[in-house]
């Protein structure tokens, strides 16, 4: 049913939406009612001044405060969710997590103390109060030596009160939406096939699920879109299943809900989590939007092609099931047909016959560690036999192309080669010159040749006796 209305909870209260573009972003929806706590920083999801918390599925299935960059968010998305601003935080007086900050001066100019006040907020109902729940969030003069301590004092001091019994209340079921404005709709689907029926329906319409990146071109570019399909709530695409042959993960599952749920299965896929972007943008992030934008930068498609990742798609005409290694096409194109979509990512679990090891990790190369684009990333499998053989190699480069894209050449020199020093430096050798990076603001060419090599050793030395040796999967 088509409605030019739709509601959310702000602060415990009900608020009507009416006849605003779906497009809006929840920040400049915040700001233009009032709600002014809430600030504009970089526009982009890197700086935190804009974090609310948004109530959603936590890592156990109930209900959970997320901390999420409101900069980037379409406000037809929170169409009946709850939304918590730094206002309803102290609305009947500070909350501990304000108090800690006033009492260790964690704030001068205060312009970023709204966003580390949401962050701190979101964590202190998790009982995870810590320098984790604080990325994301850049503070440019207070320094950060307060706000940690601040974060420290309120570290396992959680108590009952309003905010942790409005959990308890809470329906986290969703329901489809059609909101329609003189220029522009937003449908919101719950099932795959009705995603199938709109895009046959407008073959133009623009698929969304975190907009984590879409948001950059509504922030930053003022896109407008007509037709917006959202996916985030589509049953098919929330899934996760396990066997004991693979992992089957739903493409609009959040990042961060698999940072916790599969942590420990897949070595290289956690620590790629732990540095992509911040907890603002896992909490939105989604598997299928991260592989559909066909970025050659791209962080976890590495990973995917180093673990012969498949991928399901579907379409009115039926499902597929294709290699990753076969989806990327050219810079920003992929195998993805018109109407068809990403269902699921499915990574085995299994390691090649007669290999009694698996060796596995990923790197993410930036000019900073967490919260930045990679220069270059990398990911390596190599299975090992009885004589530490090598019997199955993938090297998977990100920065390096026009697409996400595997050493092959290296790769089939590597099997039946012995894992030991010699091997790695002759594969140094060849690997420097294997690809043909640009040279851009981030990183020359030439640095990022050097990269490709030294990134295939450091996996090497951390698998060796004298290096970290707890990288097996």
């Amino acid at each position: 049913m088509q409605n030019n209305t739709f509601s959310l909870i702000i602060n415990g209260e009900k608020v009507l939406i009416q006849d605003l573009s779906p497009t809006l972003t929840l920040l400049e929806y915040l700001r233009r009612s009032g709600r002014v706590g809430t600030k504009e920083g970089c526009g982009d999801g890197d700086c935190g001044a804009c974090t609310v918390a948004v109530v959603g599925q936590g890592s156990n299935g109930q209900p959970q405060y997320l901390a999420m960059n409101s900069c980037l968010i379409p406000l037809a998305t929170m169409a009946g969710r709850e939304i918590i601003t730094v206002e309803g935080v102290g609305k009947e007086g500070l909350h501990p997590v304000q108090a800690a900050m006033v009492s260790l001066g964690g704030s001068q100019c205060g312009y970023c103390t709204p966003g580390f006040i949401m962050s701190l907020f979101t964590a202190y109902y998790k009982g995870e109060v810590n320098d984790e729940s604080l990325e994301g969030n850049l503070c440019r003069c207070t320094g950060y030596l307060p706000i940690r301590r601040a974060a420290e004092l309120v570290n396992h001091t959680h108590c009952c009160d309003q905010f942790s019994e409005r959990l308890t209340q809470i329906d986290l079921t969703v329901n489809s939406l059609h909101y329609i404005t003189p220029d522009q709709q937003f449908f919101r689907p719950l099932q795959l096939s009705e995603v199938l029926d709109f895009l046959q329906q407008y073959p133009d319409a623009k698929l969304i699920a975190g907009a984590t990146d879409l948001g950059l071109e509504i922030s930053h570019h003022y896109q407008e879109f007509p037709t917006l399909i959202s996916v985030e709530s589509v049953a098919e695409l929330q899934q996760l299943k396990q066997t004991s042959d693979n992992v089957e993960i739903g493409a609009a599952i959040p990042l961060s809900y698999l940072e916790e749920n599969l942590k420990g299965i897949f070595p290289s896929l956690d620590e790629m989590l732990s540095k992509f972007a911040a907890r603002q943008i896992r909490n939105r992030a989604t598997i299928g939007g991260n592989l559909a934008t066909a970025s050659p930068i791209g962080d976890l498609a590495p990973i995917l092609l180093s673990l012969d990742a498949k991928l399901r798609l579907a379409s009115l005409t039926g499902e597929r099931i294709i290699c990753i290694a076969d989806f990327f096409k050219g810079y920003r194109q992929t195998e993805l047909q018109p109407q068809e979509v990403i269902v699921s990512i499915i990574i085995p679990k299994t390691i090649t016959a007669n290999a009694i090891r698996r060796l596995s990790q990923s790197y993410k190369i930036g000019k900073r560690g967490t919260d930045d684009i990679s220069i270059v990333s990398a990911a390596f499998t190599i299975d090992l036999d009885t004589n530490n053989t090598i019997i199955h190699a993938r090297l998977a480069y990100g920065g390096v192309a026009a697409i996400p894209i595997r050493a092959i050449n290296i790769e089939t020199i590597l099997i039946g080669k012995d894992w030991n020093h010699a091997t790695i430096q002759n594969a140094k050798i060849l690997l420097k010159d294997t690809f043909n990076p640009l040279t851009d603001l981030r990183g020359s060419a030439d640095y990022r040749k050097r990269l490709v090599a030294n990134l295939f050793e450091k996996f090497f030395i951390e698998f060796s006796p004298m290096g970290k040796g707890n990288r097996e999967q």
